[in-house]
């Protein structure tokens, strides 16, 4: 029964109930509209994508994905293609970029990885208390650092120093006929992406190793274990979700970088060739996020605007991948309660 306080009738116990279940539920459907609008959202960019690159796709098959002729003339050809839609070229075999997106990201990520799980180590367990509180926030600033900054230290110093030590004049002079070697290419590629994407590893291994139970260290300390075995055998496994979750991120984001790679992969697409030895990596590349932001003003151009869509349609594609490559990696995880 409500009772009257100064003229004021208070609702009962009832009617207050009543209505915060009224308040969850219209909470409930705003997140479920905003999470509907977001696969939406979602969705319709994927078909938007792929219905302007199948054109690209349809006209070549799968020799799309294939090697023949040189990537850089066909593009030429295809941004020149006549007007009337019946001649449009749409001729282009694409596996010199894919090589090249494919190779300067698992070597970043592979590299970046180790890096990040030691220095993740240091920082939580290693350390000494300042040092560890001055390299958290400094790790989350790299990792927040825009990629044209990264960009310019690979074009201002690591390309002209790789050019002038660790190409000969020589090869420059064999191989030009060929392909331009000036310094930047598959191994600036890497180094700077690998620079750009462990910060990112580093920021959530060591939460996620922070978040590990200190009862379980103490208990394998006390059993005679040192810390390294503790962390490596303890830490590290129970950390390992975050640990697939810090690599899908990183090679995310190392597939679609685009500018840094612009900047000092080199250019040309181009297949590096193992049988040239270490100089292979000196070798330019041209992966297929830069190759949308470096011919972007052939958008207008329809044929060669389907084509960069073609291109952005792969990478969506590889995206979508990685995600459920890393849901996969976990599953398995599941039998000893990690998810």
């Amino acid at each position: 029964m409500a009772t009257v306080v100064a003229g004021t009738r208070r609702p009962s116990r009832g009617a207050a109930l009543r209505q915060s279940v009224r308040a969850s539920e219209r909470t409930e459907l705003v997140l479920g509209g905003v999470a509907v609008l977001l696969l939406a959202f979602i969705a319709g960019m994927v078909v938007f994508v792929f219905a302007k690159a199948w054109p690209s796709f349809q006209a070549n098959g799968l020799s799309w994905f294939g090697m023949g002729g040189e990537i850089n003339t066909q593009l030429r050809n295809i941004l020149q293609s006549p007007a009337e839609k019946a001649d449009y070229v749409y001729e282009i075999r694409a596996f010199p970029l894919i090589m090249g997106t494919v190779i300067s990201t698992v070597l970043a990520a592979g590299f970046g990885l180790v890096f990040a799980v030691l220095c993740s180590l240091f920082i939580v367990e290693f350390a000494p208390p300042r040092l560890s509180a001055l390299m958290t926030p400094v790790v989350r600033l790299l990792a927040a650092v825009p990629s044209v900054v990264y960009g310019l230290i690979g074009i201002l110093l690591l390309t002209p120093w790789i050019g002038r030590n660790l190409v000969s004049q020589q090869f420059k002079l064999d191989v030009k006929p060929i392909v331009p070697i000036s310094g930047e290419g598959l191994f600036a590629a890497v180094v700077i992406l690998t620079l750009m994407i462990t910060p990112i590893m580093i920021a959530i291994i060591s939460d996620a190793l922070r978040a590990v139970p200190r009862t379980w260290m103490e208990g394998s300390t006390a059993l005679g274990v040192n810390r390294w075995r503790t962390m490596w055998t303890i830490g590290v496994r129970t950390a390992r979700p975050a640990i697939i979750a810090a690599l899908v991120l990183a090679l995310a984001r190392a597939l679609g970088e685009a500018i840094m790679l612009a900047m000092v992969a080199g250019n040309f697409g181009f297949t590096p060739n193992p049988l040239d030895g270490l100089n292979a990596l000196t070798e330019p590349i041209q992966p297929l996020a830069a190759s949308i932001v470096l011919n972007s003003e052939g958008l207008t151009v329809e044929p060669f605007g389907q084509t960069l869509y073609a291109f952005a349609a792969v990478l969506l594609v590889s995206a979508g991948l990685l995600s459920y490559a890393g849901y996969a990696a976990k599953r398995p995880m599941r039998k000893y309660g990690i998810r």
